[in-house]
């Protein structure tokens, strides 16, 4: 049994404190302090992808030693527990979508799904089936109208609970559409299926992705601002297909994500293998083990300890206040985690979740 990676803990640990920092602006509010608001918008949506990327290479982890060895056997018990562990998502997500409508547990679901579609095939086939949804996406976009259902002055989805609301949030235009969402996920399972305690391999990681997210970057403003010509309204019109915003998932967003969350990743494993014993790496490492919990945990505790008191409020806090909630709850996480696994291997809900779909 290989020894675990402690970057990819680490990674995830940071993933879900970029997250919590994130859904709390969006849940509270973020008025004021243009600074801090603006800091706060790095994270929008490279939080979650880096979050669904590491759930690629946690199948990957799974499943490569059945591979390896051709065993069918063992291969057909690992697809069954994927499956279970994405249906399992999928209803924890669901189940608490009526109070928080960013949820991505139900998405991340499905895309576990789609990973299973090609959880076989040859790492070249898994990393272009990733690339191809982030290109088949604008297509969809041309047939299907982004917008419907949708009020982006509140941010409130209608008809969500109707089976064609249902299904066109899933897949189009939810906050982390299958398409092109599923492709994190594939990029995962492609990086998983890599030797990742080869350290050249990893250093190219960084050198590749950070660059690709660089120029995809820098080609994004480049282009709007040639082609808006100084007019406003056009830049404005322009960010909406060739900016990097989430919202909707578009291919600059799509590469600067994807890019952006393996060089995460990668630079998380040497730095955790660099300074394995250092105390902060082994409360991250810690902090990213009950990663589930503390996702569901945000929600249900953290966003309830301020909604329940006064819930006319949300929305109307400054940045100031989310952004300090959310590091004081990340801190008393990490806090929890630290106590926890002295007793326990695995957190709370990982360990429903695994009792579940043995």
């Amino acid at each position: 049994m290989k020894e675990r990676i402690i970057g990819i803990d680490v990674a995830r640990s940071l993933a879900i404190i970029g997250m919590i920092i994130v859904n709390f602006k969006i849940a509270f509010g973020d008025h004021g302090n243009p600074f801090l608001k603006s800091f706060v918008q790095l994270f929008e949506g490279k939080a979650a992808a880096i979050f669904v990327v590491l759930a690629g290479i946690g199948i990957a982890f799974m499943s490569n030693s059945a591979l390896a060895n051709n065993n069918l056997s063992k291969l057909r018990l690992t697809r069954t527990k994927i499956l279970k562990r994405a249906l399992f998502l999928f209803v924890i997500g669901l189940l608490y979508t009526p109070i928080w409508e960013a949820d991505i547990l139900h998405f991340y679901g499905i895309y576990m799904l789609v990973a299973l579609l090609v959880l076989g095939r040859s790492s070249k086939m898994v990393f272009w089936s990733g690339l191809s949804l982030v290109f088949i996406y604008p297509i969809l976009l041309s047939v299907i109208n982004y917008d419907i259902n949708w009020d982006f002055q509140t941010f409130e989805y209608y008809n969500f609970w109707t089976i064609h609301g249902f299904l066109t949030n899933l897949f189009v235009n939810g906050f982390h559409p299958v398409i092109p969402w599923a492709a994190f996920m594939l990029i995962g399972l492609w990086y998983g299926k890599q030797d990742l305690g080869n350290s050249k391999f990893i250093n190219r990681s960084i050198g590749i992705s950070l660059s690709i997210f660089l120029m995809t970057l820098v080609l994004s403003k480049l282009s709007i601002f040639i082609l808006a010509e100084g007019n406003p309204v056009m830049e404005n019109d322009l960010k909406q297909i060739l900016g990097t915003s989430p919202m909707p998932p578009l291919p600059f967003y799509m590469l600067t994500s994807g890019s952006f969350s393996i060089f995460m990743i990668s630079l998380c494993i040497v730095l955790a293998k660099k300074f394995k014993k250092s105390p902060i790496i082994q409360l991250l490492k810690k902090t990213g083990q009950l990663a589930l919990t503390f996702y569901v945990a945000h929600v249900v505790i953290g966003m309830m300890i301020i909604y329940i008191p006064d819930p006319t409020k949300m929305g109307g806090y400054t940045i100031n206040f989310s952004f300090i909630y959310a590091l004081v709850f990340s801190f008393l996480c990490i806090v929890f985690a630290h106590f926890w696994t002295k007793f326990h291997k695995v957190g709370p809900l990982e360990w429903v979740m695994r009792s579940i779909t043995k």
